[in-house]
């Protein structure tokens, strides 16, 4: 059956589901028709669907964005694209910092490793894979199994077709689905503001509202280096959505956890989310550190300082909502109905699945900060090609799964990208990083004392990063063509190292993913008593793949205040002058040599109740025309709860409203060749 015929089907037989509010991350085969039928007299059809789908684009990255022409043009966040900008950026050309339009397509720079996904077809291959797997199994067969089932249909899937071929996971574990995707590696940069105007108001502002943020960036992408032709594009609406307009967001959420138990949300609070703010904590101080030395090294941090100023706030956003005493009452009332459904069907025995996510969350916490976690590009890449050496003397579907024969394409992209790496960000890094391990496994460990050999942390990460060649792309790939005699062969210190912890690295990754296998096998149990109350009619955890959400356009009252829907473009340079003195609070002097052409009452950001979350950043906002009418870059902070349940009191999606986008282009930055372009 061709992939609309199912999508016509699942469309027309997915029924109205348990939901609250404009709450639901949905899948694109199985849309609520029935509900948005009920609650905004709407129907989308498999050709809305499709196409709306097709018009989507994935950054594999992290992030989401949309064609919006016939001729390539790829709209997303600056932030999304802030990787490649950092990548394409020099002392004497700072494009993340400065901005960047290319004037002609001569003038649209290639970006040396980003690879934007669009999704095609999606396939239901649950029984393939559950087949593959049988209760006599231990964890670690099962696990095994699994792997081998998804590794051989990813590559049956990619040899059919030619399209990048993934299988999801969904509901926990109780249904798998394949996803193909026609693959963009020729990624051009056409327009990027500067980071003052897209990331006005820096950190304090960020999760917050009211906003004024030009969080925008356009690229292109092209085959047999032409401007690719695109069939499936949105057209841009010039006026936005109105006041309590229904609107649709198509995007790559990243990970949701709204299945999780009661004891796995404990867990979260009160042991992975405390340890992992203090890593990004320390992680902040340490870039703010090497950042304080001087305005090139501030230049080389600010990609990485940004992440983990971005992961720390929402992650304090997400400890907050688990602080939140009545969020887990919620939740153990809808647990202790779906423990009442299970004991009625299978008894009281402790085999239970709510039992074994306890036990495994207690192992978790056991291996807490236990691992191997050296962050470095150069560690990174010796990595990749030590372990990529050894798996791949093994049949692809015994492989590690990144290393599997599907996905190799792709991994190489990444591993031979012309990339700049910074030798003294890097050292700077691994030398924390080495410090790290030892207080986490104790100095006397005799791994930690083999890796430091003799040394001090910042001495043997300066010695490791000083003597490696791996900053070296054509030495890569001899390492890689040469397979794992030439790595045995190589006399290379990263190598080493890599060599040196790979045992451990397995041994840790094994007792995670024999964990990982107990958590699914528990979570399928559960989904199975969900989907018999009320059929799929319910929608999966997030899992940075494409799914719909919707919501109207609408403000929130907030400490007795009420917070208006959006902002207008005039009230930037009013926001600045509140702000005087505050660093990031002051517009690039491009918006102030425009200021008297700027349209003050143009709506600059907007919010609505869309049940977003990280990795919807860049998801193109639509009305029911399928005109883009924003552009999603953020959610408020009392959104931040969003991993574990939704709320529209005062929860909101935030975007850029089209009319901005398109007036800056205008008058801001002169791009009237590229504004002829939008939506055609």
């Amino acid at each position: 059956m061709k992939f609309l015929g199912r999508l016509c089907l699942l469309i027309i037989l997915c029924g109205p589901a348990t939901v609250h509010g404009d709450e639901g991350m949905w899948l694109f085969n199985a849309l609520p028709v029935e509900l948005l039928r009920e609650r905004y007299d709407f129907e989308p059809s498999s050709a809305w669907a499709e196409h709306l789908m097709k018009s989507s684009v994935r950054f594999n990255v992290g992030g989401s964005a949309s064609f919006v022409s016939s001729s390539g043009l790829v709209l997303t966040n600056h932030h999304v694209g802030s990787d490649t900008l950092a990548k394409l950026s020099t002392p004497e050309r700072n494009i993340i910092d400065n901005g960047y339009l290319a004037r002609d397509v001569d003038e649209e720079l290639k970006a040396p490793d980003l690879e934007l996904n669009q999704l095609v077809n999606i396939v239901d291959v649950t029984e393939q894979v559950q087949a593959a797997v049988s209760s006599e199994m231990s964890p670690q067969q099962a696990a095994a199994a699994r792997r081998a089932v998804i590794a051989t249909i990813e590559k049956q899937a990619l040899d059919e077709s030619g399209l990048r071929s993934d299988v999801v996971t969904l509901y926990g574990g109780g249904r798998y689905h394949l996803y193909q995707y026609k693959k963009y590696t020729d990624v051009r940069l056409v327009w990027a503001p500067e980071t003052a105007a897209a990331f006005f108001g820096g950190d304090a502002d960020n999760f917050e509202y009211p906003r004024y943020c030009l969080d925008a960036c356009i690229f292109r992408v092209y085959e047999n280096d032409q401007p690719a032709k695109i069939e499936h594009f949105l057209k841009w609406s010039d006026h936005g959505p109105e006041l309590g307009e229904v609107v649709f967001v198509s995007g790559n959420p990243g990970r949701t956890s709204r299945i999780f138990t009661v004891d796995a949300l404990a867990y979260l609070r009160d042991v992975r989310l405390p340890f992992l703010l203090n890593q990004l904590r320390r992680r902040e101080i340490l870039l703010q550190q090497f950042s304080l030395r001087g305005p090139e090294h501030a230049r080389r941090a600010r990609e990485d300082l940004f992440g983990v100023q971005n992961s720390r706030k929402a992650r304090l956003g997400m400890l907050a909502g688990l602080q939140d005493p009545t969020l887990l009452v919620q939740k153990q009332i809808e647990e202790d109905m779906l423990r009442s459904a299970f004991k009625s069907r299978h008894g009281d025995g402790s085999d239970n699945p709510w039992s074994i996510v306890a036990s495994v969350c207690e192992r978790r916490a056991a291996l807490q900060g236990k691992g191997i976690a050296l962050y470095s590009e150069l560690f990174g890449i010796a990595q990749t090609l030590v372990q990529m050496a050894i798996e791949d003397q093994k049949p692809s579907a015994q492989r590690l799964r990144e290393y599997g024969d599907a996905g190799r394409e792709s991994l190489l992209q990444q591993l031979f990208s012309e990339a700049p790496i910074y030798p003294d960000l890097d050292a700077f890094l691994l030398g924390d990083a080495l410090a790290n391990t030892l207080e986490l496994r104790g100095f006397s460990d005799p791994l930690c004392q083999a890796m430091l050999a003799g040394m001090k942390p910042n001495d043997r990460a300066a010695q490791l990063v000083a003597g490696t060649r791996l900053h070296d792309v054509s030495y890569r790939r001899q390492l890689a063509e040469g397979g794992w005699s030439a790595i045995q062969a190589s006399d290379d210190p990263m190598i080493q190292l890599a060599l040196l912890v790979d045992d451990e690295v397995r041994r840790f990754r094994s007792a995670t993913e024999e964990l990982d296998e107990l958590e699914k096998q528990a979570y399928a149990r559960i989904s199975d008593l969900v989907f018999a109350q009320k059929g799929t009619s319910t929608y999966p955890d997030a899992t940075f793949t494409l799914r719909l959400a919707f919501g109207t356009v609408q403000g929130y009252v907030q400490d007795g205040q009420d917070i208006p829907a959006w902002t207008l473009m005039g009230d930037a340079f009013e926001h600045e002058a509140k702000h005087a003195g505050q660093a990031d609070y002051q517009l690039p002097p491009s918006w102030h040599a425009a200021r008297q052409v700027i349209p003050s009452s143009t709506p600059f950001n907007f919010v609505c109740t869309a049940d977003i979350i990280g990795g919807n950043s860049g998801s193109p906002v639509v009305n029911r025309n399928l005109e883009l009418v924003g552009l999603i870059f953020d959610g408020n902070i009392q959104s931040l709860v969003a991993d574990f349940v939704y709320t529209e009191e005062q929860g909101r999606a935030t975007s850029v409203h089209s009319s901005a986008i398109r007036e800056a282009l205008l008058k801001i930055y002169g791009a009237e060749r590229l504004v002829e372009e939008l939506g055609r």
